[in-house]
C-alpha cells in the first residue's frame, strides 16, 4: 500500500469519527473526506468500491453533502455519468456547516426561550422568578454567541485575517508551548530524576481536558491574529 493510500485511509477514518461534531453522519463525513483526498471527482460506483458502501448509503450521503454545499455534482457533455467534486475552500466549508447548524439548532433554541420568558413573567410565584432569571441568563449567553456567529458568517475576522493566518498562529502558539515545556523539563531534570516512577507517571488527558486545551489554544491564536492585523 502506498503512503498516499495509507494516509487517505487514516484521514477517512478520523473524519468519519468526527462527523457528529459537524452534525453529519459518519458515512457522510467519510465520503466527503475521501473525495477531498482525491485530485479528481468520483462517481457513485467509485465511492461504493473504495469505501465498501451500498448504493443506497452513498446516494443518501451525497444528497446530504449537496444540501450542506460540501460537494457539487458534475456531468460531462454527452454523458449521463454524474461525478462529485468536493468543496475545497475550507473557509466556505466551515461557514456552510456553521450556518446550517445555526439554523437547525441555535435559532429554534432562541425562539423557544423568547417565547417562554414572557410566559413566566405573568406568573408571580418565586419559583417562576428564579426559573425566568435562569432562562434570561441563558438567552443572553446564546444571543451573544449568535451575534458572534453572524459576524463570522458575514466574513468577519476570518474573512479579513484568513484561515491560514489563524492556523499559523495556532501552530506558532503550540510550538512555543512545547519549547517552554522542554525548557522546564531541562531545568528540573535533576529533580525529576529523583522522583519515583509512580510520581512521574503521565496521566492521559481526558476528552474534556483535551477539548479545553484546544479551545484555549484557539482563543489565544485568535487574539494573536487580531493583534497582528491591527
Amino acid at each position: 500500500m502506498s503512503e498516499v493510500e495509507t494516509v487517505r485511509q487514516a484521514f477517512v477514518q478520523l473524519w468519519g469519527s468526527m462527523g457528529h461534531f459537524w452534525g453529519i453522519s459518519p458515512t457522510t463525513a467519510r465520503i466527503y473526506s475521501w473525495l477531498l483526498s482525491r485530485p479528481e471527482p468520483a462517481d457513485t460506483d467509485d465511492i461504493m468500491q473504495a469505501l465498501e458502501m451500498s448504493r443506497g448509503a452513498v446516494s443518501m450521503a451525497c444528497r446530504e453533502l449537496r444540501e450542506w454545499h460540501l460537494i457539487f455534482p458534475e456531468k460531462a457533455p454527452g454523458s449521463r455519468r454524474v461525478t462529485y467534486r468536493p468543496a475545497t475552500d475550507l473557509e466556505k466549508v466551515i461557514r456552510n456547516i456553521v450556518e446550517i447548524r445555526k439554523r437547525r439548532e441555535w435559532d429554534p433554541i432562541l425562539e423557544s426561550l423568547r417565547e417562554w420568558i414572557p410566559q413566566l413573567e405573568s406568573d408571580g410565584s418565586p419559583e417562576a422568578a428564579v426559573f425566568r432569571q435562569r432562562l434570561e441568563d441563558l438567552e443572553s449567553l446564546i444571543t451573544l454567541t449568535d451575534s458572534m456567529v453572524k459576524v463570522f458568517l458575514r466574513g468577519g475576522v476570518v474573512g479579513k485575517l484568513g484561515l491560514k493566518m489563524l492556523v499559523k498562529a495556532a501552530r506558532d502558539d503550540a510550538f512555543r508551548d512545547n519549547s517552554s515545556r522542554d525548557d522546564a523539563f531541562r531545568e528540573d531534570g535533576a529533580e525529576q530524576r529523583r522522583l519515583s516512577v509512580a510520581e512521574t507517571e503521565v496521566v492521559p488527558m481526558s476528552d474534556i481536558q483535551r477539548q479545553d486545551s484546544l479551545a484555549g489554544r484557539a482563543e489565544s491564536a485568535y487574539r494573536k491574529a487580531l493583534e497582528e492585523s491591527s
